[in-house]
């Protein structure tokens, strides 16, 4: 099949040289069985090239399975992922009244399509990778292996170098994976396909709804070529129906674009894999990382404490005429034969620092400087292990938000998911 009829059948829109060399590559290697691993951002449509390659291959007419089983693996809760890829046996766990068939088996003879590749556990990267080098699964709960005949084609948008380097991602798997590599390029990259795919949305939205089609001025098309588009087709698309549906002017300016428009600076975004396959260093950013840097944020709290206490100190002393950094005499309340409090200076057997707080003058018989040292509390930041401090961090936050895993996560700026693990981890109550 040539690359015209290959666009026009799978409605691609578009002739920029990489995505035409990404469209040739799956041609050329659907006829095989190697597994293929497909890179590119979110909204690229790697979910088309997985049908591409399926669809022309020689599994297209499987008989015993599904033919193409689709599945986003960030979408499957990490407890039940294992009986969703692998199936599970009558009464492996609680609920199990019956054998089910996973993912493999379904998608046996056929092709299986593993979205999200970056997002599966590390426990289950192994069990993957057994799959892919015997063609072995084991249903939860068995203990016999079940033969699968599978091509297994994997997509990814964070950059798995990186997710290997940082411990995320099993490297036996990712180069068993990437026998053959095929990169979709994101939409900011394809410039001169854009007013392209925003004619083609705009004149579909108009057939289907019967109303007079929307043309792009100049500068309303120089402004979509040049915007950077996080959101890739998936937001061209959104952003065309929006403005062919609401708009009554039907010359489309950039005056009217920058209405539709949410645009997000690159730092502010979530990892994308254009900005993860740079390869530096602080490039990908892991769950763990943003859980240290919230315990550092507690760290540099309490320092800040401790220096704004001792600040305090100096004023104390300076305020009684004592010598900045010496000790000072302790304060005992006395009892006076009027019976009102009298505070008299007594040289303490210990003399420290921290006597110097208690120090009032003679000649009061208030604590003035008693507003001084409210809401001072020292936080003491024990040398705890790593997972220690995980383990905390993750309770206190837990504990302010009544348990709630949604609102804890956020304030630890890691995933639900994540908290999930982590909370079956370390086996904190909730």
């Amino acid at each position: 099949m040539d690359i015209n009829t290959l666009k026009l059948r799978y409605g691609i829109i578009g002739n920029d040289p990489k995505l035409l060399m990404a469209l040739h590559k799956a041609i050329q290697v659907a006829p095989t069985d190697l597994s293929i691993l497909i890179n590119g951002e979110s909204g690229v449509g790697k979910d088309v090239f997985s049908r591409i390659i399926h669809e022309n291959s020689l599994r297209k007419h499987a008989k015993q399975g599904k033919g193409l089983v689709s599945v986003n693996c960030g979408a499957i809760p990490e407890g039940t992922i294992e009986s969703e890829l692998f199936g599970h046996v009558k009464g492996a766990f609680t609920g199990a009244d019956r054998n089910r068939k996973g993912y493999f088996e379904e998608a046996d003879g056929g092709t299986i399509f593993l979205d999200e590749i970056g997002e599966l556990p590390l426990s289950m990267q192994v069990k993957l990778l057994r799959v892919l080098e015997n063609g072995e699964i084991i249903p939860v709960g068995s203990s016999t292996a079940l033969k699968v005949n599978v091509r297994v084609v994997a997509a990814t948008n964070v950059d798995l170098v990186a997710a290997v380097r940082n411990g995320r991602f099993r490297e036996d798997l990712y180069y068993r994976l990437q026998q053959i590599s095929i990169s979709i390029p994101p939409l900011r990259e394809r410039k001169d396909d854009i007013p392209l795919l925003f004619r083609k949305f705009s004149s579909d939205v108009a057939e289907k709804y019967h109303m007079p089609p929307i043309f792009l001025t100049d500068d309303g098309r120089e402004y979509l070529m040049n915007y950077p588009w996080y959101g890739n087709i998936r937001e061209l698309k959104n952003v065309t129906e929006q403005v062919a549906v609401v708009e009554t002017q039907r010359n489309i300016s950039r005056a009217i674009l920058e209405n539709y428009m949410h645009y997000v600076p690159e730092e502010k975004m979530p990892t994308l894999y254009s900005r993860a396959g740079s390869g530096g260093e602080g490039s990908s950013i892991t769950d763990r990382e943003l859980l240290l840097k919230a315990l550092s944020m507690g760290q540099m709290i309490n320092e800040l404490r401790n220096e704004i206490n001792e600040l305090r100190h100096a004023v104390t002393q300076l305020a009684q005429g004592i010598p900045v950094g010496t000790s000072a005499p302790s304060v005992a309340p006395t009892l006076t034969t009027q019976g009102h409090t009298d505070y008299s200076l007594i040289e303490s057997p210990h003399p420290s620092a921290d006597n110097a707080l208690h120090v009032i003058h003679p000649a009061t018989t208030a604590q003035p400087d008693e507003e001084l040292f409210q809401d001072s509390e020292v936080v003491e930041d024990e040398p705890l292990a790593l997972e220690e401090r995980e383990k905390r961090a993750i309770r206190l936050a837990l504990e302010r938000h009544g348990g709630k895993r949604t609102a804890a996560a956020k304030e630890l700026h890691i995933s639900e998911r994540t908290l999930y693990r982590k909370i079956k981890e370390y086996d904190i109550d909730v």
